[in-house]
């Protein structure tokens, strides 16, 4: 199955956070997009493996995503080595995206930035001919390497290199992050506060779209960096 993007989370819920928006708008438009999660978040303060399992079903057909995998890698200490890279590679062969979304470049918690590099890594190197995989039915995948890799941005609030509007679809991220009950704001919850578990973190979600949506005349935006040039066609590309 042939996907046009596929968005890479270290965690169940950082693809909600980092691009849930920019998601569910190219959902809308027509694109196949697929997430795939690198751990299951099981050493996190609050909830279970088995719950973030079932948040990340239900944000999963909120987003109207196509697929959602997890890759099953050890949270907090997976590492990029070949082991890992090349169960990165094979999704990405199997899947064939246009585009790859992944964690930010450098965040609070290690395993974005791990996760990022990984998965870049696995962007390139998925494009070799001499690296040989193979699919869930023993057959030999054909290499793939994605045209674009874009990285969102987490909780440091790195200079964005470019934005997208995703004025109309704030309320869709919205409820694909809340889909996650155990690692958000509940006044009633009974769980260790965390960083992410405070309401003042739940408002920056959307302060922080509505931020970057007035920096270029919309309503909310998310912001993505790079890892090399933006190219256009024209200047009338850009808005």
């Amino acid at each position: 199955m042939k996907l046009d993007i596929l968005a890479f989370g270290a965690h169940p819920d950082d693809v909600e956070l980092g691009c849930g928006g920019t998601v569910a708008k190219e959902v809308a438009n027509g694109k196949k997009i697929g997430i795939i999660d690198l751990t299951k978040g099981e050493l996190g303060t609050r909830g279970t493996a088995e719950t973030r399992h079932e948040e990340a079903s239900a944000s999963a057909k909120i987003l109207g995503v196509t697929v959602r995998e997890n890759l099953g890698f050890a949270d907090v200490f997976f590492v990029n080595d070949k082991q890992h890279q090349i169960e990165v590679i094979k999704k990405i062969r199997k899947y064939q995206p246009e585009i790859v979304i992944c964690n930010a470049f450098d965040d609070r918690h290690i395993d974005h930035g791990k996760g990022s590099k990984l998965v870049s890594d696995a962007c390139f190197l998925s494009g070799l001919v001499k690296i040989e995989t193979q699919d869930e039915s023993s057959e030999l995948q054909k290499p793939w390497r994605p045209k674009l890799v874009y990285h969102f941005i987490q909780w440091k609030h790195l200079e964005p290199d470019f934005v997208v509007d995703i004025s109309g679809f704030i309320d869709k991220k919205m409820e694909s992050v809340l889909a996650y009950k155990t690692q958000f704001y509940d006044a009633n919850s009974k769980e260790p506060e965390t960083p992410i578990s405070s309401k003042n973190f739940t408002d920056s979600i959307i302060y922080r779209a509505r931020d970057l949506g007035r920096l270029i005349g919309v309503e909310h935006a998310e912001g993505f960096n790079v890892e090399r040039y933006v190219a256009v066609d024209s200047l009338f590309d850009l808005k």
